[in-house]
């Protein structure tokens, strides 16, 4: 058994205004939980703040956080992570290699003065920076696999073996073009067979259009990557921060529909709260949501 929570769905910006309270508005933060390991981490958006939040104090904290890339919406949360700011935390950060310095050098060089009040080495826990290369490592119980993703500048897809089920993070996937099949061999065997797989689904077809090379991906594409990964359950993610929640209502609408006619099992829309408990025996349903909320709407199981 694993649990997934999510603090962020947004990408690009965070936004905040009423239009989309109900799925969220804080960028990219989604955290994997099991009795097997520490709390693990994918990406540090603004989202970890408030995972942060929800994080007692009784004993200093201990993770892992799988970064895919340093663009800000998948970043800017670290120096507001408050488990940080306790004497003996340690957070071991992975992430690929950045020219020409390295993880570590490129991280301190956006929490420091004059971007940031204070630098890296000013918190009193510590970072434990790991420059990845592509393939697989172990983590204190659990199996991570890192891949090479398309997007703009260097980027990783996350697949995480815990507690019996397996978990891909593909948060930002350029497609090729417009109404393509064409799928990145490294993408789909990264998600081969994944009880969830969470994936980038920022535009729809008008908009791919028009920003045919910002690094994204529609909706519908999302749904062929799940389909031909034989993935079960798919999770919309990465929503555009212009996408309002009856926007995204109406999106997940077309892509069940979508998923329904390629085999995929169940599709939902990330929203802030949202937390799925991923059970490990494969004949088992698909995976339980909770703290949901109303983010799928009634009208999108049609």
């Amino acid at each position: 058994m694993a649990e997934i929570t999510f603090y962020g769905v947004r990408g690009s910006t965070p936004c905040a205004c009423d239009s989309v309270a109900r799925y969220g508005g804080n960028t990219s933060c989604v955290v994997v939980t099991s009795e097997d390991h520490d709390p693990v981490i994918l990406d540090l958006g603004t989202g970890l703040r408030f995972f942060g939040l929800d994080r007692p104090f009784d004993a200093p904290f201990r993770g892992t956080a799988l970064v895919t890339h340093l663009h800000w919406d998948h970043v800017q949360g670290l120096p507001f992570f408050s488990p940080l700011l306790v004497p003996g935390a340690r957070l071991d950060l992975y992430g690929p290699t950045q020219d020409p310095d390295g993880l570590e050098a490129a991280v301190r060089r956006f929490v420091q003065p004059p971007y940031f009040p204070v630098a890296v080495d000013d918190l009193p826990g510590d970072i434990v920076f790991h420059d990845t290369p592509a393939g697989s490592f172990d983590i204190p119980g659990a199996q991570v696999e890192a891949a090479w993703v398309p997007h703009v500048g260097p980027t990783f897809g996350y697949r995480i073996t815990t507690g019996g089920v397996s978990i891909a993070y593909v948060s930002d996937h350029q497609q090729p073009v417009l109404g393509s099949t064409d799928v990145d061999p490294e993408v789909l065997d990264l998600c081969r067979g994944v009880d969830v797989l969470i994936h980038d689904a920022q535009f729809d077809d008008l908009e791919f259009s028009m920003r045919s090379d910002w690094g994204h991906c529609t909706v519908d594409y999302a749904v062929e990557v799940a389909a031909q990964a034989g993935a079960r359950t798919l999770v919309l993610f990465h929503h555009d921060p212009a996408h309002t929640d009856v926007r995204i209502d109406e999106l997940l609408v077309g892509a069940r529909r979508l998923a329904a006619e390629r085999g995929v099992e169940q599709v939902l829309a990330a929203s802030e709260g949202l937390r799925l408990e991923v059970a490990a025996d494969p004949a088992a349903p698909a995976p339980r949501r909770d703290r949901d909320p109303g983010s799928q709407p009634a009208a999108a199981g049609a």
